[in-house]
């Protein structure tokens, strides 16, 4: 089968706000969720700052006999999932239930129960470690925990994808939902601000301040020193076009293209050119249909690409606007940049840049909260700022400072990860 893929509903649990009407909210003022970290201490260390999620009663989604056998990570996968679901106007029914599936993603999973776990097995001895905790170490526990409460019988499968997990997830469940093994499929990502991660990555010195200044999260700014590090959960519904709307539902999108690719790098670093990722822009734009209306663009290899040729049988259509993974990392952010250039030439048609990580923080596995804030901009025409950029590093058209008013037909979301690793997708109009 050959189905279209559209997305129905979103639901989040983000620094921003708990569902999509406050999420939506902080975004467009231009609001950040940065601040000093409160859940626990950070004396000692080289960073002090971070989006945390707050505000956030697990008990408003799901029952308290279930919530005592959750984490906090499958608690925040759980709440989203239903918000998607009630977003969507989709109930799980025994006539349904077996066509509706999860596909999660994460890049480190519930690292704060993990280290819990590990320090009264070695401490105090197997004996004493509780039982209801091990079942929440592995990294399929939100999937496992949403499927259970809201009683899906579809598939199910967790992407461990490092800082690309929510993207690969989505790519993956458009797929199982395209070729027909299911009508519905939850997708999205999620991961925590836990204090041993955090710490890790303050020793190996990956998060701002990397080379002393100011500590802050400033995407594709010249005065970029590292990420901060965020948490939360981004879940969207993604639905066979035709199952949508022969319930009344009204989509929000369509997914049209997706590709992944990877350039040789070492597990920690950036490879020097953008080629893996205009291999992963170039993929989603083709499967799409989509032509970058740039001088520049850039064919499925990285080369250049023949303007006669229309891949998919598309038109020059272009792009609108780029959600990107900018997140103040100095070579992420650059390598991310140039990939633009290269891909749409510079030209006064290149769709307009931003990136949620300035107000978020780095959510590794954010795929999912990203692709809701695309949705959003294609249904309202509104593209958030990038917060935190002041002195942009290329002459690309960032949107800074004010949210900007603009008819948004299609979008694209990069996913970028150490290690070399991309992601890309497509969303268009419905």
């Amino acid at each position: 089968m050959d189905r279209q893929v559209v997305l129905t509903g979103i639901g989040m649990v983000t620094p921003l706000g708990v569902g999509k009407a406050e999420f939506r909210d902080a975004l467009w003022r231009g609001e950040t969720g940065i601040r000093e970290i409160s859940a626990f201490s950070t004396a000692g260390l080289g960073s002090h700052l971070g989006a945390e999620v707050r505000d956030f009663v697990p008990r408003d989604f799901v029952a308290l006999k279930t919530l005592r056998k959750m984490d906090r990570l499958s608690a925040m996968t759980t709440a989203s999932v239903r918000m998607a679901l009630d977003d969507a106007g989709l109930a799980v029914t025994d006539a349904n239930r077996d066509r509706i599936g999860i596909v999660m993603g994460t890049a480190f999973g519930n690292t704060d129960l993990k280290v819990q776990s590990a320090r009264v097995l070695f401490t105090e001895g197997p004996g004493r470690v509780s039982p209801m905790h091990v079942p929440n170490t592995v990294m399929n526990a939100p999937a496992g925990h949403a499927s259970i409460e809201l009683g899906f019988r579809g598939v199910n499968t967790t992407i461990n994808h490092q800082a690309v997990s929510g993207e690969a997830a989505i790519a993956y469940g458009a797929m199982e939902v395209r070729r027909g093994v299911a009508d519905v499929i939850l997708a999205g990502g999620a991961d925590l601000l836990s204090p041993f991660f955090y710490e890790a990555l303050c020793r190996f010195r990956a998060l701002s301040p990397t080379d002393n200044g100011v500590e802050a999260a400033r995407p594709y700014d010249l005065r970029r020193n590292g990420p901060v590090m965020g948490e939360g959960c981004g879940i969207v519904c993604l639905e066979a076009r035709e199952h949508a709307l022969a319930r009344g539902a009204d989509p929000y999108c369509e997914l049209a293209g997706w590709g992944l690719a990877a350039s040789p790098a070492s597990p920690t670093g950036w490879p020097d050119s953008p080629r893996g990722l205009l291999v992963a822009l170039r993929r989603a734009l083709d499967m799409a249909g989509v032509v970058p209306a740039g001088a520049g663009s850039a064919g499925s290899d990285g080369g250049p690409q023949d303007d006669r040729r229309r891949p998919g049988g598309g038109v020059p259509t272009g792009i609108d606007c780029i959600q990107g993974a900018g997140n103040g990392g100095r070579d992420p952010d650059a390598l991310e940049a140039m990939a633009y250039r290269d891909l749409f030439g510079g030209s006064e048609g290149m769709p307009l840049i931003t990136s949620l990580k300035g107000a978020t923080g780095e959510i590794f596995a954010s795929g999912g909260i990203r692709a809701a804030a695309l949705a959003l901009s294609i249904r309202e025409g509104v593209v958030p700022p990038v917060v935190g950029l002041a002195a942009p590093l290329m002459p690309l058209p960032f949107v800074t400072g004010e949210a900007r008013r603009r008819s948004v037909r299609r979008a694209l979301l990069s996913g970028l990860s150490f290690g070399g690793t991309y992601a890309g997708l497509v969303f268009s109009a419905v």
